[in-house]
C-alpha cells in the first residue's frame, strides 16, 4: 500500500494537537496559547519543549519575547501557531525599510516554510516605557515591517501588532468609561487601530486582574462565585474582573471609532507563589485563576459589552523562570515545573488514550483481532489512534492492511482532505480509525498489534472528517 500513498514522511511526530488544533466548548472555537519566556537556567531544550506542547497538551500556540532561532527550529513541522517579538530597543531601526527586510531575511525567511510563524509583534508595553523614541517609532515600524512582509509575499501569512498594559487606559472604571491617556488616544493610538484595521490584525491587550485585585475582591478576580460589580451606565453586571478589564478597552476604542477589531488577550496570568505578606497567591488561586480564564474566553459568552465573542489568549507563562527580577512571585507564573511537571492542573494536559487489551494477544503479522468484547456504551462515541510513540513501521503496516481490505484511503492520498499532515503517523490515525468504526468500535478493532488506542476525543480537523 505504501506505492499507492506515495510521499510518506518517516517523522514520528505526533498528530493528536493537529487533528485537534483548537480548544473546543460548547460547539465554539477558541484558542490557547501560553507565553514561552526563556529568563531561567534551568528550563530544557526548545526541541524537547516543542515535543511536549504538541504530543501532551492542548495548547496550539505560543508567542516568543524575542526571534530565538533555536527556539523557531524546534517547532518545524509542529503546526503550532508561534508570535515573535522584535525587542524595544529595535524600534527605532525597523522604521527604515532597508533594516526591516534584513531583520525579515534574518529571523523569519530561514524558518516559515517549515514553522509556523503568524504575527510579529513591535515591542511589548511601548507606550508604558515613557520612550519617546519608542513611542514615536511605534507605528511608523509597524507600518514599515507590514511593507516588507509584502514585499517578501507574506503579509497574508504573518501579521503585526503590539501588546499594551492597561496603563493606555486614563479611565477603566467602570467599564464604560474606559478611554486611552490623553496625548496617546489621537497621536499614536488612533494611527495604530487604523493600521491594524487596514492590515486585519488584532489589538493585543495585557490585562492582569492580579495586580488590580485587593482582599475583597479576590473571588471577583478569581471567576469564583461573587456578587459582581454593576456599571450605573450600561446597566451590566460584571460578573469578573476580566471581563471589566477588556470591556473598558473596548470602550475606549470605541470612542476612537474601532469597534470591530479582535482583541487578543496576549497577556494574562496568576502566580502559584510569592512572598507571605501577599494574600490570594498560592497553587489553588493560580489554578482556578487560569483554569476558569479557559472556560471562559472559549465558551462564546464573550463579555458585557461584547457578548458571543471568543478571546484569542496567552496565558503567562508556559515555565516558572528562576533568574526574572523582583518579588518571588515574578519567578513563579508558570503553567509548569522546568521538569514539565504541571505546578497545577487546569485541563492543558492531553489525556493519554487508553488502550484495550484483547483477550487472544497474537504475535502474527496485522492487526490483533481479538473474540468478541461488549461494544461501547450508549452514546458514548470513541475514536482511534495510534499510541503514543507507536513505531512508524508498525503503523505503516496498519496502513497497508487496512487500504488493502478496500476501506475507504481516498482521504489520505495526496489531494484528499487528510492527506496533510503527510506524516506515517497521521495517515495511519485516518486508516486506523477507519477500520475501528467499520468492524463496530469494539476494542479488540482498535489493538493493531497494540499500536492502536481509543479516546473520547474527536479527532476531526479542518475538512478531515473521522
Amino acid at each position: 500500500m505504501a506505492n499507492s500513498l506515495p510521499n510518506f514522511a518517516s517523522s514520528g511526530c505526533c498528530v493528536l494537537l493537529l487533528l485537534v488544533s483548537i480548544f473546543i466548548q460548547g460547539g465554539v472555537q477558541g484558542s490557547i496559547g501560553v507565553n514561552y519566556g526563556t529568563m531561567a537556567n534551568d528550563l530544557p531544550p526548545p526541541t524537547h519543549v516543542a515535543h511536549f506542547l504538541l504530543e501532551s497538551t492542548i495548547i496550539n500556540r505560543v508567542r516568543l519575547f524575542d526571534a530565538n532561532p533555536d527556539i523557531l527550529q524546534a517547532f518545524a513541522h509542529t503546526g503550532i501557531a508561534v508570535t515573535i517579538t522584535v525587542p524595544n530597543d529595535q524600534i527605532p531601526h525597523l522604521t527604515k525599510l532597508s533594516f526591516a527586510q534584513q531583520w525579515l531575511k534574518s529571523n523569519v525567511q530561514p524558518y516559515v516554510q517549515a514553522t509556523n510563524i503568524v504575527r510579529i509583534l513591535i515591542g511589548n508595553e511601548v507606550l508604558s516605557t515613557t520612550n519617546k523614541l519608542f513611542i514615536a517609532g511605534l507605528v511608523p515600524a509597524m507600518q514599515t515591517l507590514h511593507a516588507a512582509l509584502v514585499d517578501a509575499s507574506l503579509d497574508r501569512k504573518i501579521k503585526v501588532s503590539t501588546p499594551h498594559s492597561l496603563g493606555i487606559l486614563s479611565s477603566s472604571t467602570p467599564p464604560s468609561s474606559g478611554k486611552f491617556r490623553q496625548g496617546y488616544d489621537v497621536h499614536v493610538l488612533k494611527p495604530l487601530l487604523s493600521f491594524l484595521k487596514a492590515t486585519n490584525s488584532p489589538f493585543m491587550v495585557n490585562p492582569y486582574p492580579y495586580f488590580g485585585f485587593s482582599a475583597d475582591t479576590l473571588d471577583y478576580a478569581l471567576f469564583r462565585p461573587n456578587s459582581g460589580v454593576f456599571d450605573d451606565k450600561t446597566k451590566l453586571l460584571y460578573t469578573n474582573m476580566l471581563d471589566a478589564q477588556l470591556d473598558a478597552v473596548f470602550s475606549a476604542m470605541k470612542l476612537l471609532g474601532f469597534v470591530d477589531l479582535e482583541i487578543v488577550v496576549a497577556e494574562t496570568g496568576w502566580p502559584s507563589e510569592c512572598d507571605p505578606v501577599q494574600v490570594g497567591v498560592d497553587p489553588q488561586s493560580a489554578a482556578d485563576y487560569n483554569g476558569n480564564l479557559i472556560r471562559h474566553v472559549t465558551s462564546g459568552n464573550g463579555t458585557p459589552l461584547m457578548p458571543n465573542r471568543t478571546f484569542e489568549t496567552y496565558i503567562f507563562a508556559l515555565f516558572n523562570e528562576n533568574l526574572k527580577p523582583g518579588p518571588t512571585c515574578e519567578r513563579n507564573f508558570g503553567l509548569f515545573r522546568p521538569d514539565m511537571t504541571p505546578v497545577y492542573n487546569i485541563g492543558i494536559l492531553r489525556h493519554t488514550a487508553s488502550s484495550s487489551t484483547p483477550l487472544n494477544p497474537s504475535s502474527g503479522p496485522g492487526p490483533v483481532l481479538a473474540p468478541a468484547s461488549p461494544s461501547p456504551p450508549d452514546g458514548q462515541k470513541l475514536w482511534c489512534l495510534p499510541k503514543r510513540g507507536a513505531d512508524p513501521e508498525a503503523l505503516q503496516r496498519n496502513i497497508d492492511y487496512v487500504c488493502g481490505l478496500g476501506l475507504n484511503c481516498g482521504p489520505i492520498k495526496q489531494g484528499g482532505p487528510c492527506f496533510m499532515p503527510n506524516t506515517v503517523r497521521a495517515h495511519a490515525a485516518y486508516a486506523m480509525n477507519r477500520y475501528f468504526q467499520a468492524m463496530g468500535r469494539n476494542g479488540y478493532d482498535c489493538e493493531f498489534e497494540g499500536t492502536g488506542a481509543t479516546t473520547a476525543v474527536d479527532p476531526s480537523y479542518g475538512k478531515c472528517k473521522y
